[in-house]
């Protein structure tokens, strides 16, 4: 069972004077006002120091910046982040998480479209060919990731089916405890992809892991032409990977997980090795995006590898910036591996996931 093909491996040290220079760049674009959006030129002001002249490497972002706040993507106006170099440009409106009132909004113009172009390289084309249809079933509405599939089909010379579906609602009436009604509305978006794979040739399918287990009860993924399966969710165990490489997908579909959000983009996985037990690892599309696995109580520190510790994200791109967000997820973190020459996320869970219940309906 394959999945992402390899490249030239870059050294550790390459990898980390690229981020440096990259942080350098980051910084001068959203510190300036030539280039900056308000949120950052105000925040300067206020802390009274010059980021320009104080972030030479990534290790001063650990340093001195404190925690993104994503209060600060739910309470203020969207135009607060659009860079001057922008302004003027209209926007996407890209919406993250949430049940109940206002969600975490990121604005953005094209990231998504070099994120998944730069992705593209990484999937086989023998799992994906070239020109053949694909199915997505997850959320679309104001989702990045609708665009961000739909765009990564047409670069790859394809078309892309879809079939909506409302995580928020999944999410609320299971924590109503109201289990009927999101299996029913679970059958509902399961019934509609078994009918699109019926009736159209469909090779290349995305959707998350519990979707994808749903759909191998209705339909032989194999036998109805999937060839490519493109997994988005937080919560995939070893065990449950091992059932939906041999169960759903019978060794003979590629599986490519990626752990992704609005916020960061996507990051992939390396091919499983035997001694992997099913325990996937996950690399940020360094530099533009950077996760550290941090200790929950000393977040400035990274825990040991193999050791489970808090995903904190820094996205650097022209269109956004933001350092040192902690997500609400856990991970074990793992060494450099394969074509990735910096730390890596793996069995990635919701934060307390062994404390507490987790709602994460279709995820």
């Amino acid at each position: 069972m394959s999945t992402f093909s390899s490249k030239v491996p870059i050294k550790s040290d390459e990898a980390g004077v690229r981020l440096d220079a990259h942080v350098r760049e980051m910084i001068q674009w959203h510190f300036s006002p030539e280039t900056g959006c308000s949120f950052w030129l105000d925040w300067a002001k206020k802390a009274g120091w010059d980021p320009r002249a104080e972030v030479k490497l990534f290790a001063d972002i650990v340093a001195r910046f404190p925690h993104f706040q994503d209060e600060w993507l739910r309470d203020l106006q969207p135009d607060v982040w659009v860079p001057k170099k922008y302004q003027g440009r209209p926007y996407n409106i890209f919406e993250t998480g949430g049940t109940t009132g206002m969600p975490k909004q990121r604005i953005g113009w094209d990231d998504y479209k070099t994120d998944y172009e730069e992705f593209s390289a990484k999937i086989g084309d023998e799992h994906f060919p070239r020109g053949g249809a694909w199915l997505m079933v997850g959320p679309t509405g104001p989702r990045r990731l609708r665009l961000a599939i739909e765009h990564l089909a047409n670069f790859r010379g394809s078309v892309c089916y879809f079939i909506d579906l409302d995580p928020r609602w999944v999410k609320k009436v299971i924590a109503e405890k109201k289990g009927e009604v999101a299996r029913a509305y679970m059958d509902h978006v399961v019934e509609q992809a078994v009918t699109i794979l019926k009736h159209r040739k469909v090779s290349g399918l995305f959707t998350t892991p519990k979707l994808l287990e749903a759909m191998g009860e209705k339909i032989n993924l194999y036998d109805a032409g999937i060839r490519g399966v493109f997994c988005g969710g937080t919560t995939m165990t070893p065990q449950h990977v091992r059932f939906l490489i041999e169960e759903v997908m019978e060794n003979r579909i590629g599986f490519y997980p990626t752990y992704g959000n609005t916020l960061m983009g996507l990051a992939a996985s390396v091919p499983l090795r035997p001694e992997d037990k099913f325990s996937i690892t996950y690399y940020a599309p360094q530099p533009r995006a950077v996760l550290r696995v941090v200790n929950p109580n000393k977040t400035e520190d990274l825990v040991n590898y193999g050791e489970w510790g808090r995903v904190e994200l820094t996205t650097l791109t022209k269109e956004f910036f933001m350092p040192r967000f902690l997500e609400r997820d856990e991970a074990l973190r793992r060494a450099p591996s394969g074509p990735y020459a910096w730390d890596g996320v793996a069995e990635v869970r919701p934060f307390g996931a062994m404390e507490k219940n987790i709602v994460e309906g279709v995820y």
